[in-house]
């Protein structure tokens, strides 16, 4: 597989909707579903479902079988492999040693001559463990430790060769990471586009992003993207211009050159989806009124 496959494969198996979307087919008793059954188990537009549905099926993931009016989608066979590495649940194991070696070996090939496949396997090691340890993951491990490595790993070589195209990079803390940081990284991306790079991170990360705050973002059409609760890490912190915190109190360190927001706002934990629209909505003209001081106009 090429370095720019390994990362469009990477990212495919990432967004958690479309994880959800391959555990819901994978534990179907026919295994196979229809989107709007879906959509109604995953809380989410039929729509939105159909864009992540079409996804996995043009990249080989999902068969796509029509009886009459009906749509079926069934996980492909030449894509049974990777998908049960993607949803393995073993707990006692994690990823193995194997499946572990195979995202190393992906992400060396994409960081070839930035890092070597020393280098990217540690980093891979290190990122199973923190997201295991300190967030208790269970599921998705595989893709989820490729997306975490590969996001420090950007952060590591942003610290080492600046980029030259002047995006500024944001990072949002909050304490779990699944909820306030969700928000204002997922409106953020959809107001700058690629104008800017956005990160998140947890002092304590919770296992999912809350199901609430999914469907808040998708009731304005912002998509959550391939984000999940992530350990706060030194290199994302050093990598960022502008860190902006929500409640995680003095776990985020401080280095000089960077610039740091704190967002004073109420933790959507356990609040009724009406209040979390509330929380949303600020944080959205919170979002903008930091785009107009980096100078960024918001589409």
């Amino acid at each position: 597989m090429s370095a720019n496959g390994a990362a469009r494969g990477i990212r495919l198996l990432t967004d958690p909707t479309r994880l959800r979307i391959l555990g819901l087919i994978q534990e179907s008793p026919e295994g196979r579903a229809l989107v709007g059954r879906l959509a109604t188990e995953l809380e989410l537009t039929q729509p939105t479902v159909s864009h992540h549905v079409k996804a996995l099926h043009a990249a080989g993931v999902l068969d796509r079988s029509p009886e009459g009016r009906l749509v079926w989608y069934s996980i492909a066979p030449a894509a049974a492999d990777r998908v049960h590495d993607v949803l393995q649940t073993d707990v006692a194991t994690h990823a193995s040693a194997e499946v572990l070696a195979r995202v190393a070996s992906d992400l060396a090939d994409r960081f070839a001559g930035v890092f070597s496949p020393e280098t990217v396997g540690r980093y891979v090691r290190e990122s199973h463990d923190l997201l295991v340890e300190r967030s208790g993951l269970t599921r998705y491990v595989p893709s989820r430790t490729a997306a975490f490595a590969t996001e420090r790993l950007e952060a590591l070589g942003t610290q080492q060769s600046p980029p030259r195209d002047g995006r500024p990079e944001v990072l949002f803390v909050c304490v779990e990471n699944a909820g306030r940081s969700q928000l204002a990284a997922a409106l953020l991306r959809q107001l700058a586009g690629d104008r800017v790079r956005v990160h998140t991170a947890g002092s304590e990360p919770a296992v999912e992003v809350r199901s609430a705050i999914v469907a808040a973002l998708d009731e304005v059409g912002v998509p959550i993207g391939g984000e999940f609760p992530k350990p706060l890490t030194d290199e994302v912190v050093r990598a960022a211009d502008v860190v902006v915190t929500m409640g995680c109190g003095d776990s985020c360190p401080v280095y000089p050159g960077r610039r740091y927001l704190d967002w004073e706002l109420e933790d959507p934990a356990g609040l009724p989806l009406a209040r979390v629209r509330e929380i949303r909505d600020d944080i959205e003209w919170r979002v903008r009124a930091l785009l107009d001081e980096l100078a960024l106009d918001a589409a």
